[in-house]
């Protein structure tokens, strides 16, 4: 079994592409076989993982979509790149907004991610999706093509006000697109545990959301060693295996594998 999730918040700046590689890092570290894939013409995910000129990557999320809006034939891992941390990463870089414009007419376009998804599924455990910071077509074919959704948010009461928008988003695709998506859960990042002010933003996620949305008893610390990490094209574990924010992610991935099946 195959399980699909991705990391998904319309706002940047949440530690969403770093809490991908280290969840992602992590789940190989319990053994688990693991594609990440990047969904953001930026390239944050794919330069994150050492690869620092996205631009330059022959075969890409773009060109594998492409190929299925042509009906064009390609291998079930072809453009796949391998990271020395265990996982696989299928990259993306500026073509895919190109893409994402060129969707407008193409038939079910809302579900070209699935497909291609639909053929990895029998070579992973999981497969993460790194979402761009935006609700645009590419992050509705992510949600299409997940079964599960985990949303990054930093311990601020602004970001944590702009959660409603992307929970009706959410809550649209699994009506009309993806009836099996559910909320794997919140994510409270970049928090400063020093502070009363992460204290009380995290009672009012819980308040506002946590009877409907699991929200993640780990939350992870801020620390420049994660940015640290990023720039090395590695993940926390590698980069600094005793650091907070290290251990926070350990805790977070066993959170995750506690909910399979």
């Amino acid at each position: 079994m195959c399980k699909v999730i991705c990391l998904c918040n319309q706002k940047g700046g949440v530690a969403k592409t770093t809490s991908t590689v280290n969840l992602g890092v992590g789940l190989a570290r319990e053994g688990k076989k693991v594609l990440l894939i990047d969904a953001d013409p930026q390239g944050s995910l794919t330069a994150s993982l050492g690869y620092v000129e996205p631009d330059d990557i022959g075969i890409t999320l773009a060109s594998i979509m492409m190929a299925i809006i042509n009906e064009e034939d390609f291998l079930p891992k072809e453009g796949i790149l391998h990271h020395m941390e265990n996982v696989d990463l299928l990259p993306a870089n500026i073509e895919l907004s190109a893409l994402e414009i060129s969707m407008g007419n193409v038939m079910s376009r809302e579900v070209i991610l699935k497909e291609y998804i639909e053929m990895m599924r029998a070579y992973y455990e999981y497969i993460l999706i790194d979402c761009m910071p935006s609700l645009g077509i590419m992050t509705i074919n992510a949600l299409a093509a997940s079964d599960s959704v985990i949303i990054p948010v930093q311990a601020a009461y602004l970001q944590v006000k702009g959660l409603q928008q992307l929970i009706r988003t959410i809550s649209m695709v699994k009506k009309r697109l993806n009836r099996k998506l559910f909320f794997e859960g919140i994510l409270l990042t970049m928090v400063d545990f020093r502070t009363n002010y992460a204290k009380d933003v995290y009672a009012r996620v819980k308040e506002t959301y946590g009877s409907q949305i699991n929200i993640f008893n780990t939350r992870i610390p801020m620390s420049v060693k994660a940015s640290e990490a990023s720039a090395e094209g590695v993940s926390i574990y590698r980069h600094c295996p005793k650091n907070k924010v290290a251990v926070s992610y350990r805790n977070f991935t066993k959170e995750v594998l506690s909910y399979e099946g």
